[in-house]
């Protein structure tokens, strides 16, 4: 089977980015042929508010010359239409309620204009998936057919080696923008005990105001993109990852944790919820509560037994979110489609 993946993104510890990657892998190893085009590999303007819509473009033109596939894999709404023009059977997944997304990040106005564009761009797709049920629940009442395919990781592969810096060390990994909930880790930041370091993983457009925080607290480490390898030694090394996300799918960086024997305290937001339960798997609290998280984390960092329990119910639950799992997943639907 030929397919063609297309993603505004294909590197990184984001988790679309991640997505295709373990994909791609799953699909290569199983003697698939496969060809992306992301922005690593297209042109893209990377300014905020552009990137996405001259990948759009760019991949659109693309695509042109893209013949032969079986299988056009678009993943969420800047990749729909150059799907739409590309040759093959057509899936497209969603990561999440995307004009939800765009509303935290942009407002109403711009909401208001891809909900409009969100609705068409799905009637391209010969099938729609989905990565959590609060997007399968939302799109089902759109009136549309979706599938429910949760993200994955590949549990075998990931690093053993656990990298501790600090003796009280917590962790975020993640894409530093409004909807992983940057102000909220501000917030915990300035008020952090000083024997607590907090470690702050990724890049984005809100980076500029964590690195002028850690110009002020001294515990505070902005350490920018780090390569997966690394970027799994240190949540495996970490007493606790922190994730305050707005809006959320199934995150990548969740499941790594669980996986990781690493407690979590994250947002009841979107697929957080069906990953995780409230004080059995991980700690769960309302969005916009930093000093929530902050007594959470200075809580569980004192209840070495309650962190024990945690996160080995955590590993037990992460089990059925492999990719030899969930890559048969997709294979089925597009069998179906063949």
């Amino acid at each position: 089977m030929r397919v063609l993946i297309i993603s505004p993104t294909q590197t990184g510890i984001g988790g679309i980015a991640q997505h295709v990657q373990g994909l791609t892998n799953f699909l290569k190893i199983n003697n698939h042929d496969v060809d992306v085009i992301s922005s690593e590999n297209t042109f893209t303007l990377p300014m905020k508010g552009l990137k996405n819509p001259s990948f759009m473009i760019s991949a659109f033109l693309k695509t042109k010359f893209k013949k032969g596939h079986d299988i056009v894999h678009a993943h969420n709404l800047p990749s729909a239409l150059p799907m739409k023009h590309a040759s093959g059977k057509k899936i497209l997944t969603l990561h999440g309620v995307y004009s939800k997304q765009i509303d935290v990040l942009y407002g109403k106005t711009t909401s208001n204009i891809s909900t409009s564009y969100e609705k068409n761009a799905l009637t391209w797709a010969d099938a729609i998936t989905v990565v959590s049920k609060e997007s399968y629940d939302y799109y089902t009442k759109l009136g549309f057919k979706v599938s429910l395919v949760p993200n994955a990781i590949d549990i075998a592969l990931l690093p053993k080696k656990k990298e501790r810096l600090y003796d009280k060390q917590i962790i975020f990994a993640g894409r530093l923008s409004k909807e992983k909930g940057i102000s909220d880790l501000l917030e915990v930041s300035k008020n952090l005990p000083k024997d607590i370091h907090l470690l702050i993983l990724g890049s984005g457009p809100e980076e500029e105001k964590i690195r002028q925080v850690t110009k002020l607290y001294s515990n505070i480490h902005l350490m920018g993109h780090v390569e997966k390898e690394r970027t799994i030694s240190l949540i495996g090394g970490s007493d606790i990852l922190i994730q305050p996300s707005l809006v959320e799918g199934i995150s990548s960086t969740l499941l790594e944790a669980m996986a990781c024997k690493t407690p979590i305290i994250t947002t009841n937001v979107g697929g957080n919820n069906e990953l995780l339960e409230n004080n059995k798997s991980g700690i769960m609290i309302e969005p916009n509560s930093p000093q929530k998280i902050l007594e959470k984390l200075i809580e569980l960092l004192s209840d070495k037994q309650k962190s024990i329990n945690l996160s080995e119910e955590a590993f037990n639950k992460v089990q059925k979110y492999d990719w030899s799992h969930v890559g048969k997943l997709y294979l089925n639907i597009y069998e179906s489609l063949l």
